[in-house]
């Protein structure tokens, strides 16, 4: 029962994710702030635990396709409520999306700024899950 548990595969993981962190340069790295900030839920693969903690691989292309997907992906409270800077986040969320939606995205993706970041973080989300379903109810 254990075993299924995101912790316990998260613990398999960490010699890998340890790996990764310590050869990440002083400067910024989107990978090394995604395993830091957001791999504990969805995991470092980004497959995430569905149907509570949503896969973040091949299913984005759609939500990023309108002004509201883009905004809400910032606004769910794991992202807008990481300590990363607007600029970090936003290269972050483009990595994730260049990384593991490169096939689902927009013909004409451009990619998130720290200016798009910073306004959508200022609007509190409140229900992530009911949002995401009235947007598109067959995520």
């Amino acid at each position: 029962m254990y075993r299924k548990s995101p912790a316990f595969r998260l613990l398999l993981l960490a010699p890998g994710l340890i790996t990764v962190l310590l050869s990440a340069s002083s400067r910024a790295d989107p990978q090394a702030d995604f395993l830091l900030h957001c791999a504990g839920c969805h995991l470092a693969d980004a497959r995430g635990v569905p149907p509570s903690i949503p896969s973040l691989r091949e299913s984005l292309g759609k939500i990023v396709a309108t002004a509201e997907g883009r905004n809400y992906i910032v606004r769910v409270p794991g992202a807008t409520q990481t300590p990363l800077t607007d600029a970090d986040l936003a290269a972050v969320m483009n990595w994730v999306l260049r990384t593991y939606n490169k096939d689902t995205l927009p013909a004409d993706f451009k990619p998130l700024s720290a200016d798009e970041v910073a306004r959508a973080r200022k609007q509190v989300l409140t229900d992530p899950v009911k949002m995401r379903e009235s947007l598109w109810p067959d995520y």
